[in-house]
């Protein structure tokens, strides 16, 4: 099935964010669109799967123009996406996933359902138990869930946008075979990224959008050099970090046991000094998350103390931490970090420390702009937090912060942001560690974490498997112990 978007316009009030796109892509092709955040990627392949309405434009399917007015419209046409978060009903067992959206029957036939999946499984190298729930499965395992319910319902275009974000190494390798595989089978694949390496492993053809246009095409491969170029306008160095004298305590656990059973045999001590940054990595769902929301008192642990700044807080209620200056920035920026519905202003309110009972909403306006401006938000303060793309949504959250913190704790900071943004939070980052704030922040991105972290910390099934020096450590040592081996074979 061949495909071509013409000249697609979407407005979001004064917002461009597709003006006048274009792009043909072929049948039997992994074809990548790369872009900085809030280049108009995700909305334009919304418009292409039904989720949103294109302004004016055409969308063009095997030489016939197509109306779609939602992702019924979508699938119906033969094209599914899959998006960044896949659309996994997590009580639900795989199985009853499976059979969502299914057409035709009031009854399902759910025999008959799970024969399909096992074919569909057996086709494409993937294991699942038809009865097993869902939110016991990885995210590489709800892509794969999600990839075979789009194939059964008849997608012939497959979209996937940034698909790759908190996946393992094998999971994503194990993606790009079976995207190979479609391809190969005649389907077109569009692999929406805004990461080159991953583009230039995949793709035979890159379309590049900045600010909503279509800045260049090519055939891959190219140097790497230039896709960067079409998509700043320049090339982007990554800053080096400097080093910084470490200084007193700012966050000491000792014999710390986490709750609900997790690191039931090996109690966690540790001391992060003024100005030092740990990095914490391990799969997915293997304590990491608890771990953070522990150091932040937002859960608490089963047994042991934390310490801020030398001031015993366990057991303390989360705004106790907070009066400490200890902030947490979660990794679902939208889920848990901001309101959906509210604007920019109102969140600078919300985050402000004015005791007064009335709002100065002039004031709030003004700092809302200042704060956009200063931090390059892509947006106006009357902005609502959904309408942002991921890496605007960071810089908000990033601005939201008090000027001094003791203790800053970040799941994922640079998840889902291009080479740039990234950069560009990772100095915002540095210089508050230049100002003595410790920094503890967990990553999948072993580089981001090596770049950055003077120790990382190793989890693996609920507990600490290593602890490393960052200068003296690699990606190979590192991925051994997420996987549950040491470089001497033991678990």
């Amino acid at each position: 099935m061949s495909l071509e978007l013409r000249d697609i316009h979407k407005h979001f009030g004064p917002v461009r964010a597709n003006d006048g796109i274009s792009i043909t892509v072929e049948s039997g092709t992994l074809h990548g669109l790369l872009g900085e955040n809030g280049a108009g990627k995700s909305t334009l392949m919304k418009v292409l799967s039904g989720f949103h309405s294109a302004d004016s434009g055409e969308i063009v399917l095997d030489g016939k123009q197509v109306k779609l007015a939602s992702p019924d419209d979508a699938i119906a046409a033969g094209i599914g996406m899959l998006h960044q978060d896949p659309l996994v009903f997590l009580p639900f067992s795989v199985i009853d996933n499976f059979v969502l959206g299914s057409p035709g029957a009031q009854r399902l036939d759910r025999r008959g359902a799970a024969a399909e999946l096992s074919k569909l499984c057996e086709r494409y190298g993937f294991t699942f138990d038809p009865h097993t729930p869902a939110r016991l499965l990885t995210v590489g395992e709800r892509q794969q869930l999600e990839i075979i319910r789009l194939l059964w319902l008849g997608a012939r275009v497959l979209i996937l946008d940034e698909p790759t974000t908190g996946i393992s190494a094998d999971q994503r390798a194990k993606l790009f075979v079976t995207l190979k595989a479609l391809a190969d089978e005649g389907m077109s694949v569009i692999f929406v990224s805004h990461k080159l390496e991953e583009v230039e492993a995949l793709c035979q053809r890159v379309t590049v959008m900045t600010r909503g246009k279509v800045v260049g095409e090519v055939e891959l491969p190219v140097p790497p050099e230039q896709l960067v170029e079409m998509m700043f306008g320049q090339m982007v160095e990554i800053q080096d970090r400097t080093e910084v004298a470490l200084g007193r305590s700012h966050l000491a656990l000792d014999s710390m046991r986490m709750a609900s059973g997790l690191l039931s045999e090996d109690p966690i001590s540790l001391d992060v000094k003024s100005g030092e940054v740990i990095g914490v990595a391990g799969m997915e769902g293997s304590g990491q998350d608890t771990f953070l929301r522990i150091c932040c008192g937002m859960r608490t642990p089963a047994e042991g103390t934390v310490a801020i700044a030398g001031e015993d807080l366990t057991g303390q209620h989360y705004h106790e931490f907070l009066n400490a200056d200890v902030k947490y920035l979660p990794a679902g920026r939208l889920e848990e970090g901001l309101i959906e519905g509210l604007t920019i202003t109102e969140h600078f309110v919300l985050a402000g420390e004015d005791s007064n009972f009335f709002i100065d909403w002039g004031a709030a306006r003004t700092r809302a702009e200042e704060q956009v401006d200063h931090y390059t938000i892509k947006g106006t303060e009357a902005s609502t937090a959904e309408s942002l793309s991921g890496g605007n949504q960071q810089r908000v959250l990033l601005a939201m912060l008090p000027p001094e913190l003791t203790v800053l704790l970040m799941e994922h900071p640079t998840r889902g942001l291009d080479i740039e943004s990234a950069d560009w939070v990772w100095e915002q980052l540095l210089g508050r560690r230049e100002g003595g704030t410790s920094i503890v922040f967990a990553s999948a991105d072993l580089d981001e974490l090596l770049r950055y972290s003077d120790r990382i910390l190793v989890f693996f099934s609920g507990r600490i498997i290593g602890e490393l020096d960052a200068a003296d450590t690699n990606v190979d040592e590192i991925g051994l112990l997420i996987g549950g081996r040491t470089s001497g074979g033991g678990a």
